[in-house]
């Protein structure tokens, strides 16, 4: 038997005529709100485009079950700019009953095993040797001038930054699998023009068929920082020979998160230099309002929490090397917004340095993050996702300031996003943070570096449960607010010895 579940935001017609009957009681009493034909909300305060926003998946999953995001949307997984989405699916139809969204259905081949299932829902999202063939077809543009194929010119500029970011091989395995997909949607005249553009930019084809200024430019990739793809290489192989003990997240409810998210956003201001009385930050935490005599140092505080008490945010992991810059970039702006010097969200244009260190030079930044993803998506283990992850961001040093914290947020991202405990980086650990962080980048030796961010999650593990007098007793039993001199990080089990 059905049952209706009012804590989610979207509700689901039913044929079942007592859950019916129910639903539509509630309808009429104001407890759930009509957003279209069987499909129902229990927010009654946004507005049905912002809800319809949020919810999409679910809602094409359930009206066009085993439907596939094909064309443009496969890349772009979002609306237009005028609302049109595109699905492959049994029949083509133009439906335009759904709020802010405006749905492209093209009669087309059911989603192929080379096809990404999503999560549970019955819905796939095309491959990219799938949409780039469809793409590659000639179509009709929409009543608002948009058309469902992204140009032959994007085309090539796609095509290239797989041979730019990657290489020769990885190129022609690409062509080689397309072939396949090619033959099972009856798209070979599609995968032929495709294959002589891959065949331009290997200069094995005429490249006059090229239309992209790049791609007949076509270099052998955006400029990297070489020395430090090197450390990447040499720490993501130390990663993956590791073996690392599964942690499962215990702060499970809104509460418990949140004090979690102040706690890690009060020490990862405090290491930067950003000093509070952990009262004094809790109070700008829950009241919102920065203290008069340090207004920015309070928008520290306040942009960083912001990002870390965002679950939907903190479960947003990069899929590919355009998310990886959106996200992070993302990030920093909302935690810097009140620091207009630092250029919120936006590149450096200047090299920075720590030390004698100095960072990646400004105009290799976006080619040394996008070199760098190539080897974090070879890790299958989500700590050793994490610590690569915030050692690329913070190694990189994409940002005029606030590096560390970002960074930081990149790596707890990860760990949230698997269900994982994230890392607190205590007041007291700070020296042996650095001093590691900085072993690997000068005398590249990730060994100790791992074993600190381990000990770090241990640790971490331990904080848990919204009550802050409990966990403010806690920390200061382990020694965690201590100055560096002035003790050593105890890991003291709050139910569970520590093996």
């Amino acid at each position: 038997m059905e049952s209706l579940d009012l804590s989610k935001e979207i509700i689901f017609g039913s044929s079942e005529a007592t859950l019916s009957r129910k639903i539509s009681n509630l309808e009429k009493t104001g407890k759930l709100r009509k957003l279209l034909s069987r499909v129902y909300t229990t927010n009654t305060i946004d507005s049905p485009e912002n809800i319809v926003r949020r919810n999409i998946l679910d809602i094409l999953a359930w009206r066009f079950p085993g439907c596939i995001i094909s064309f443009r949307s496969a890349l772009e997984m979002r609306m237009t700019a005028s609302g049109n989405f595109f699905l492959t699916y049994k029949s083509s139809r133009r439906i335009t009953d759904i709020p802010g969204v405006i749905v492209n259905l093209i009669k087309g081949p059911a989603a192929l095993s080379s096809d990404i299932k999503f999560g549970n829902l019955d819905i796939s999202v095309a491959s990219e040797s799938r949409w780039m063939l469809e793409c590659l077809q000639r179509s009709k543009s929409t009543a608002e001038g948009e058309n469902r194929s992204f140009s032959k010119e994007f085309i090539e500029n796609r095509v290239e930054k797989m041979l730019q970011y990657g290489d020769e091989k990885r190129l022609n395995d690409f062509r080689d699998t397309t072939r396949d997909v090619s033959v099972q949607l009856g798209l070979e005249k599609e995968f032929e023009a495709l294959n002589e553009i891959i065949s331009a930019l290997l200069n094995t084809h005429e490249a006059s068929i090229l239309q992209s200024d790049s791609a007949r430019a076509r270099s052998a990739g955006v400029p990297f920082d070489s020395e430090r793809d090197e450390l990447f290489a040499i720490l993501r192989d130390a990663l993956a020979d590791s073996v690392f003990r599964t942690m499962e997240d215990k702060n499970k409810t809104e509460g418990s998160f949140r004090m979690f998210s102040f706690l890690e956003s009060y020490f990862s201001n405090y290491i930067e230099g950003t000093e509070f009385e952990i009262e004094e930050a809790l109070q700008i935490v829950d009241s919102g309002i920065p203290i008069p005599k340090r207004v920015k140092d309070s928008h520290d505080i306040l942009g960083t929490f912001k990002v870390l008490s965002n679950r939907a945010e903190m479960s947003k992991i990069p899929t590919n090397e355009d998310d990886l810059i959106a996200i992070i970039k993302s990030r920093h702006a909302t935690m810097m917004r009140q620091r207009e010097e630092c250029t919120p969200g936006i590149f450096k244009t200047m090299r920075n340095r720590a030390g004698t260190t100095e960072f990646v030079d400004p105009k290799l930044v976006d080619g040394t993050l996008r070199r760098a993803f190539k080897y974090y998506v070879t890790l299958t283990d989500p700590l050793a996702r994490a610590i690569f992850m915030m050692f690329m961001c913070s190694e990189t040093h994409p940002f005029v300031d606030g590096n560390g914290r970002v960074s930081r947020i990149m790596m707890n991202a990860e760990l949230v996003h698997a269900g994982y405990s994230r890392i607190i980086v205590p007041t007291v650990f700070r020296e042996d943070y650095i001093l590691t962080l900085r072993k690997l980048s000068r005398q590249k030796q990730p060994e100790a570096f791992i074993r600190v961010m381990e000990r770090l999650q241990q640790f971490s593990h331990n904080i848990y449960g919204d009550n802050f007098e409990e966990l403010k007793a806690y920390l200061i039993e382990c020694n965690a607010m201590n100055e560096p001199q002035e003790g050593k990080l105890l890991i003291i089990d709050r139910y569970f010895p520590m093996d």
